[in-house]
């Protein structure tokens, strides 16, 4: 017997949905499976004094300072938490840019409490698994493969990763500055991600560390487009390591919230919106303070980590997408458009600095370009008296140049 028109819509329906969220949300919820995922959202939620709906529907707990996940790690059992760095590192001639996030239009966090969004169970089923949910894979940092000079674009040994990147090998470095351009990029796929940020590394293969902040559009991971405020580092090449609140990140801020939406967002040709990101090792307590805009959110302690515990070797600033398609997606970098389009048209990332071994900020130099396929997406750099150390990213993706 034929099937009917209904069926057949049923049939469609269901294909589709395994299409777009993958393999974790075709498996079956069997006991163990719920078991393993209200375990783990007991250990990332914990119980709040106050929680806040945020008009994105995202749900804000606000929780003690003191229960957050960071002293889940086993390195934080007995830590002492620090409000404030010992200093600040020189040289901030930058005004800082004010932050917006739209939970705040239904309220803020009391003192002595940190908003922490909420993880529900169908976030962690968006997942590949539910042991890499909020984690990232190995080969998730630009890597050179040879350099030709500061205006090279080597080749990268990314796999499903595409950037447009700006390196500078700073031998001993202590932190950055720089302002970041914020976009809405489009987003092919459910499993596809798009996000711009700076990394700050030392070390390489599984001793690598890395502390990564910046903006993201992750559908799989928060269930929208929105961009993202997101922070992530790893102490052994990814094999551990994690997204946002998990533990490790000592928040210290009751009005930031990490993974909490970010807006308003540039216009191709309109108005253009920059929030700045600082990241800084305290000189006495060895910690990396993060600051968003104006405000001081939070650390990651020097214990967690191995070669970071001394100083950075390398640190990055530019745009990534991840994809399933690499090569053949349509997931947008930055704004979607390429470099050679300038402001308000191209995204940019400007007032590029290094934190050097006196704790003062410097403009950025000798940068080494990484764009692994830049018909697909690419990046340029310059100096200007506005804009300082810049690069403007991106790209469209999959287009007739872009093999």
């Amino acid at each position: 017997m034929a099937p009917t028109p209904t069926c057949l819509l049923t049939l469609v329906v269901a294909l589709t949905f395994l299409l777009l969220e993958g393999p974790a949300a075709a498996a079956p919820m069997t006991a163990e499976r719920q078991r393993e995922v209200q375990s783990l959202l007991k250990q990332l939620n914990k119980p709040p004094l106050a929680t806040i709906e945020s008009p994105d529907g995202d749900i804000i707990d606000c929780v003690h300072i003191s229960k957050q996940p960071a002293f889940d790690h086993p390195l934080l059992k007995d830590h002492t938490i620090q409000m404030q760095p010992s200093s600040y590192p020189g040289g901030l001639y930058h005004d800082s840019h004010p932050i917006t996030q739209t939970w705040h239009q239904n309220g803020k966090c009391p003192e002595n409490t940190v908003p922490i969004r909420r993880t529900k169970e169908e976030d962690i089923l968006r997942a590949s698994s539910i042991r890499m949910y909020g984690k990232k894979s190995p080969g998730s940092i630009p890597n050179l493969n040879s350099i030709n000079g500061p205006s090279s674009t080597p080749s990268v040994t990314s796999g499903r990763h595409q950037y447009g990147v700006a390196s500078a090998p700073v031998g001993k470095g202590y932190g950055t500055k720089a302002t970041f351009n914020l976009w809405r990029p489009t987003i092919a796929r459910a499993g596809d991600f798009s996000l711009t940020q700076l990394w700050i590394s030392a070390g390489s293969g599984n001793d690598l560390n890395t502390i990564e902040t910046g903006w993201q559009v992750y559908l799989n991971l928060y269930a929208d487009n929105n961009p993202r405020l997101f922070i992530f580092w790893t102490n052994d090449g990814y094999q551990t390591g994690c997204y946002n609140l998990c533990s490790g990140f000592v928040q210290t801020n009751n009005q930031i919230a990490i993974a909490g939406t970010l807006s308003p967002v540039s216009t191709y040709g309109g108005t253009q919106y920059d929030f700045d990101i600082l990241v800084f090792k305290d000189q006495k307590g060895g910690n990396w303070w993060l600051q968003v805009g104006s405000s001081l959110v939070g650390y990651w302690p020097s214990s967690l980590f191995s070669q970071l515990a001394d100083s950075a070797s390398t640190i990055q600033w530019g745009g990534e997408i991840f994809s399933g398609d690499a090569g053949q997606t349509s997931t947008q970098m930055g704004s979607g458009h390429f470099p050679h389009e300038g402001f308000g048209k191209a995204s940019h990332i400007k007032n590029i600095q290094v934190v050097d071994s006196s704790n003062t900020l410097n403009p950025a130099s000798g940068l080494q370009l990484i764009a692994g396929q830049p018909h697909c997406y690419n990046v340029t750099n310059g100096n200007s008296g506005d804009f300082g150390t810049y690069i403007y990213y991106g790209g469209s993706g999959k287009n007739p140049n872009c093999q």
